[in-house]
């Protein structure tokens, strides 16, 4: 709830069945399915690695079983974002091959995971022998700074003559991770490639995109034999044309697994826009942030309507909160990053759940990988998305954006069940893919 007398407690409500229909009444149909589920997330910046390995032992220990453990008294969180190289969340701002001004290294013999080897690294090695079949999508906020034609981490372009340096090297950090047994699922070219105000940032239009991939990350991948899938675009929903411009491209868009969005700008309804032109791409969100100064209620109710069910409702196969971790004074980003960037834990000598913990263990608990949306056209007064799992369950996500508790029914073939939610209120509703 909201005012947060709930806190995803489970529920004693019974879901009563008989003949009749509330006003507000949902129809389910489990055979009109959309797309199948890779899993739900947070990025793992390396500040908040960094936290994360300063809990104690125990601590660390039951934070980590309490995400990522395969149990039932897990939260299901099965898949994580992290940089290639900083983001704005780190302690200070590097990439894998750093060198003095007017330097260069095409042969990228200088390559090093110097500052990840110390807690990032570990980490995600400490996370897989939690839970093996976590999947991990891999972004870069810059190019080395000597590739761009501005010398900097925050904006500029890759130059043109570094194009090839720099798919070997997208294609060598895969390689070296792998070696370490870190397998990277997939990776976007570049973080919101239209920002250029973060630090690190880099410019990267579509047409450079489309270049980069077609000419050479995409026959980069094939010559190594690579099989992590390139995402593009990984930034706002304001501008689908975007990912579009690059999907038209078939030359391109045969190294192309799919788009990625964010919801800081535009209509969550753009995926669906992307989707429909090209039914056979994927679509994945891949980050919204929680601030500091926003209120728990505010937060919940928009981040489960706009992000979790809006995600679902508009194709998106994986949803991910921002930050994982914070300290309790935001201290560790960049110098011109993000300082208020709340992440799903505030970390001290404990750890205390926020907001974003809340919004995506209402999904990821109940949601497991190869699990299906089904298509919904019902009332949009309860914002509601419905899952088949593939356990034969059925899930159904709704929320009450009222002041007042909402009753609804809904209807799976010749039943129909009546369910009821509190005020200001999220609930997820599970059941056999049967009513009885």
């Amino acid at each position: 709830s909201a005012d947060q007398t709930f806190l995803f407690s489970k529920q004693n409500q019974l879901i009563n069945i008989d003949d009749s229909r509330d006003p507000i009444h949902i129809e389910i149909d489990t055979s009109k399915t959309k797309q199948t589920i890779e899993g739900f997330g947070y990025t793992l910046t390396e500040a908040s690695a960094y936290l994360i390995r300063r809990l104690s032992p125990d601590k660390k220990q039951e934070l980590l079983l309490n995400l990522f453990d395969s149990s039932s008294n897990s939260v299901g969180i099965n898949y994580l974002r992290i940089g290639i190289g900083a983001t704005d969340l780190s302690k200070s701002v590097y990439s894998y091959d750093d060198l003095p001004m007017h330097s260069l290294d095409t042969s990228l013999s200088k390559f090093n995971f110097s500052v990840d080897s110390v807690d990032l690294i570990p980490l995600i090695q400490e996370i897989l022998s939690v839970n093996p079949d976590l999947k991990i999508i891999a972004t870069p906020w810059s190019a080395p700074p000597w590739m761009k034609n501005n010398k900097s981490s925050i904006g500029g372009k890759l130059a043109l003559q570094h194009y090839p340096t720099y798919a070997r090297y997208i294609a060598y950090y895969i390689q070296k991770m792998k070696s370490l047994g870190i397998s990277i699922e997939a990776i976007t070219p570049q973080n919101e490639p239209l920002n250029d105000h973060n630090n690190p940032s880099m410019i990267m239009t579509a047409q450079e995109q489309l270049d980069f991939i077609k000419y050479h990350l995409g026959p980069e991948f094939r010559k190594q034999g690579i099989r992590t899938k390139i995402i593009i675009y990984d930034h706002n929903c304001d501008l689908p044309d975007y990912p579009l411009t690059i999907l038209k491209d078939t030359l391109a868009s045969q190294y192309i697994d799919g788009s990625a969005f964010h919801l800081y700008n535009g209509d969550i309804g753009a995926m669906t826009k992307v989707h429909d032109q090209f039914p056979d791409k994927n679509i994945y969100f891949t980050e919204q942030w929680t601030g500091a100064k926003g209120d728990f209620g505010g937060d919940l109710l928009w981040h489960m309507k706009n992000v979790v069910i809006g995600s679902l409702q508009n194709w998106s196969k994986t949803i991910f909160e921002w930050n994982m971790a914070n300290d309790t004074a935001y201290a560790y980003h960049t110098d011109g990053g993000c300082h208020e960037c709340k992440g799903a834990f505030t970390i001290g000598t404990d750890y205390k759940q926020n907001v974003a913990y809340f919004v995506l263990a209402h999904v990821s608990k109940f949601v497991p990988r190869g699990s299906k949306v089904l298509d919904t056209n019902s009332p949009t007064s309860i914002p509601h998305a419905i899952i088949i799992t593939p356990e034969n369950k059925m899930v159904l996500i709704v929320i009450n954006e009222h002041d007042a508790e909402l009753k609804f029914s809904f209807q799976m073939g010749d039943k129909t069940g009546h369910a009821k939610i509190k005020s200001k209120g999220v609930a997820t509703f599970v059941w056999s893919n049967k009513l009885e």
